[in-house]
């Protein structure tokens, strides 16, 4: 995040008003995430626990942090400069590595996990201050970051060397230091604070990256339908219907978020006269949002391989959670880019919970059409307010 300079910095972006593309750095950069993804998921589908919940969360925190402070730099600064382009290639590598230690990060491997994390964190801010030399007007935000990104550090290796529970609890504090932070713009004694009216974004990008990410994540509920599918000994009645059922959640959920609010996300933060903070709430909202996809294709998986299996409470809670957390993210998206919460995705939530106790007395398959059907109802019902209200806005107001 960075505010205006005097004179351009040789490794800005080149603004011409046009929308700012996605460059093929910034998408190879990703591939490490699609990684990072599945980890968490295969993660979470063997830790069905309370504790696993919470590891789990506090290692999705990371990974979109990681990812998140990464678009940032790179909606300012060029991508295809040398010096960027070794930024992301360096972040790569060690976000490989950091994603790589995910299944045991809170047993052998907890040090590997915290040192690249701090290591990605600290060293890309640290290296963009390098880079902007005596430029003032930029400097001053990337050091409030890079001060925050080392409290961070601190909590994250003292965590790595701490015990299960207060692992957890120091690396939820280093969570907090990185995703609160620049609520406040960042404050920090004697270095001020930043606002959020300085940081100028191109936010057709922003909105961008942000979409591609939910692509990312959509791949993996995709990824938990096709290979227990290609692992299936045979494709019978049940397996079919498992693949449909999961197949069709997955739609229904690339629908409510491309096919109701894609394209208006981009005119809300462009049109804003404040893009930074809108900006910030898109990253904010979309830890919640691609939460909710992940916890899916758990249960994605849980339908595909053991659809006559009955569940038990905590397969039950993540059945209805992940398609709950998604409605609700995607409703405070919404409400960002609308300004108004959609009445579609509060009563899919209540129907969720209130379907939640089927999953004790029916199977996998039976309880994975039901949140389906939800979430196609969910998609329909928003789909015609959609429709209703660009019609609406089409129609030209009469003369007076």
């Amino acid at each position: 995040m960075t505010t205006h300079a005097a004179t351009p910095h040789p490794l800005l972006r080149h603004r011409d008003g046009h929308h700012a593309r996605v460059t093929f750095e910034e998408l190879f950069f990703d591939l490490v995430y699609v990684f990072a993804v599945t980890q968490l998921s295969h993660k979470l589908l063997h830790h069905l626990s309370l504790a696993g919940a919470v590891e789990v969360l506090i290692l999705w925190f990371a990974v979109w942090l990681g990812w998140q402070y990464t678009c940032w730099i790179t909606n300012w600064f060029n991508p295809e400069t040398p010096a960027i382009r070794a930024l992301l290639f360096v972040s790569m590598l060690v976000g490989l590595a950091m994603a790589s230690a995910i299944p045991e990060a809170f047993e052998d491997r907890g040090l590997i996990f915290a040192a690249c994390y701090a290591t990605m964190q600290v060293g890309r801010s640290a290296y963009v201050l390098f880079h902007l030399g005596g430029d003032q007007a930029l400097s001053a935000n990337y050091r409030r970051i890079l001060g925050w990104m080392v409290i961070s550090a601190v909590f994250w290796i003292a965590g790595a060397f701490a015990h299960h529970e207060t692992r957890m609890l120091l690396w939820a504090i280093a969570v907090l230091c990185e995703y609160v932070s620049p609520m406040f713009g960042f404050a920090l004694p004697g270095l001020g604070r930043s606002r959020t009216r300085d940081w100028t974004i191109e936010g057709g990008h922003l909105s961008e990256r942000c979409k591609l990410f939910v692509i990312v994540a959509l791949g993996e509920t995709v990824l938990a339908t096709g290979v227990p599918l290609a692992e299936a000994a045979v494709w019978d009645g049940p397996v079919l219907l498992a693949l449909g059922s999961t197949f069709l959640g997955t739609l229904a959920m690339w629908w409510l978020y491309f096919g109701t609010s894609g394209e208006d996300a981009t005119a809300t933060i462009t049109g804003s006269d404040d893009p930074g903070r809108i900006g910030a709430y898109f990253h904010y909202v979309h830890a919640v949002l691609v939460a909710g996809i992940i916890v899916t294709a758990v249960g994605n998986d849980l339908v595909l391989v053991h659809p006559h299996g009955m569940a038990e409470v905590a397969q039950m809670i993540v059945m209805v959670a992940g398609p709950a957390i998604y409605l609700a993210g995607s409703a405070i998206y919404k409400k960002i880019v609308y300004d108004a919460v959609p009445a579609s995705h509060v009563v899919g939530a209540l129907v969720l919970a209130a379907a939640g106790p089927l999953g004790l007395v029916a199977d996998f398959l039976v309880m994975g059409w039901v949140t389906t059907l939800i979430m196609l109802g969910v998609a329909w019902w928003e789909t015609r307010v959609r429709r209703v209200c660009r019609a609406a806005r089409a129609v030209p107001a009469p003369a007076h």
